[in-house]
């Protein structure tokens, strides 16, 4: 049986809670292995919404354990608030049911106002930050000065821990105009929160090993996407952490060898939130009708998502440096009506034609797209579960996805309900 590494393979906000949600169902341990609550992913289930952030997505579902691994940063206040709203909408959740790696770095008050201040300060670029404090919270953890879940558990290493970690955010806050922090006060609220996080504290490492050992099927769950990766996205406007696929066995804490299918996300058109280059980005109607119909407002910002052609360089990009062996194809949908259709198939840059998007910041500013055109379809595929649900044309540009991508569609998605989901290849059965 097979374990399966979930990536998101544009800029996120792919559509990947359905699809974990829906592949969990199939698995019994579900991981999260990067990122923090600045993500977000919307399920729907039963047409009831539930959105979480720093939960992996398997937590709705009765049964299953959800782990959240090392490799992510947690802010434990958000992740207690977390619970206490699923709990609400009556999710069971419980020591038996989620996990949390003991060694997992933790988010505290202090990242998030750092992360917001020199953003607003920041007078060169703005990275488009969501302010949660995400990208100090990992600085602090290769500086080796952030508290970690195994910290809560003695008061001793904890203030030793916050003292550290102290001395330089005093220093960086002097330098952006802010006050001091107030220790004692830092230290009473770790104190007061500790004991709700301590109580999922676990070997997750230990606990992953031998669930693998027992034949347990592993689902790995990912953040974000691909063109956000600290080493491989469109840098700087990237998120803090490795977001491939790469990264889900060093964030929970087992060896490559135990991936052994990676499912990239892609949405049939190309998204994104916040800063940085975007070579098939719409400014016209088309680029409207994209966003009004797909919905595209980001789950944990709100902010308006940046809506163009799907880019098949990028995607064949990340399947490559993600390793994908299949992808789901999510809101096919959302290109109902259109009558003409275009796929990035190359860059211009200074009079030459580029397969792929270049390293250099300048450069990529520079690139422009190079399109084939398709027509479009008038029949709805909203709802479509097999391929003869679907029109003609929807299935050639599916069709023409697979080939520019050099990667085939294992699930094609058809509407935000777990159900209206097109099983091509089970990612569980390879």
């Amino acid at each position: 049986m097979a374990n399966v590494v979930v990536v998101g393979a544009q800029w996120g906000d792919e559509g990947k809670g359905k699809i974990v949600d829906w592949l969990s169902e199939r698995a019994d341990v579900i991981a999260r292995f990067q990122g923090g609550h600045n993500a977000g992913h919307t399920l729907v289930i039963d047409g009831e919404v539930y959105k979480l952030h720093a939960l992996p997505s398997g937590v709705v579902r009765g049964g299953k354990l959800s782990v959240i691994g090392n490799g992510v940063v947690l802010d434990p206040w958000h992740l207690v608030s977390e619970i206490e709203t699923l709990r609400a909408q009556g999710v069971e959740i419980s020591p038996e049911t989620l996990m949390i790696a003991e060694n997992t770095p933790l988010i505290l008050p202090i990242h998030g106002e750092l992360d917001r201040a020199r953003e607003s300060q920041n007078s060169v670029a703005k990275i488009g930050t969501t302010g949660r404090g995400i990208g100090p919270a990992y600085e602090d953890k290769v500086g080796r000065r952030v508290v970690r879940v195994a910290d809560l558990a003695d008061p001793a290493t904890l203030e030793l821990r916050v003292d550290r970690a102290l001395i330089h955010h005093d220093a960086l806050r002097r330098g952006l105009g802010l006050e001091s922090v107030d220790r004692e006060a830092l230290l009473a609220s770790l104190a007061e929160v500790a004991p709700a996080i301590l109580e999922y504290a676990a070997p997750v490492w230990k606990v992953m090993t031998e669930a693998r050992k027992a034949g347990k099927r592993i689902l790995f769950e990912g953040a974000q996407g691909a063109l956000l990766d600290i080493d491989f996205g469109t840098y700087p406007f990237v998120t803090s952490s490795n977001v491939i696929a790469g990264q889900a066995a060093t964030g929970v804490g087992v060896g490559p060898g135990t991936i052994d299918f990676v499912l990239g996300i892609v949405k049939a058109y190309t998204t994104r939130v916040g800063e940085g280059p975007f070579p098939t980005e719409l400014h016209d109607d088309d680029g409207q009708r994209l966003g009004e119909r797909g919905h595209e407002f980001g789950t944990t910002t709100g902010r308006k998502r940046r809506c163009g052609w799907f880019d098949a360089c990028l995607v064949r990009q990340t399947c490559a440096t993600s390793g994908v062996n299949g992808i789901s194809l999510t809101k096919l949908d959302v290109l109902d009506g259109f009558e003409r259709l275009k796929i990035c198939v190359g860059y211009e840059l200074d009079g030459e034609t580029l397969d792929y998007l270049p390293t250099a910041a300048d450069q990529q500013a520079r690139c422009t797209p190079v399109y084939e055109e398709m027509p479009g379809w008038s029949e709805s595929t909203e709802g479509a579960r097999s391929w003869a649900d679907l029109p003609a044309n929807a299935i050639k540009y599916v069709r023409r996805v697979e080939e520019l991508i050099d990667c085939p569609v294992a699930l094609l998605s058809t509407s935000p309900e777990r159900e209206d989901t097109i099983l091509v290849r089970d990612p569980f059965a390879d």
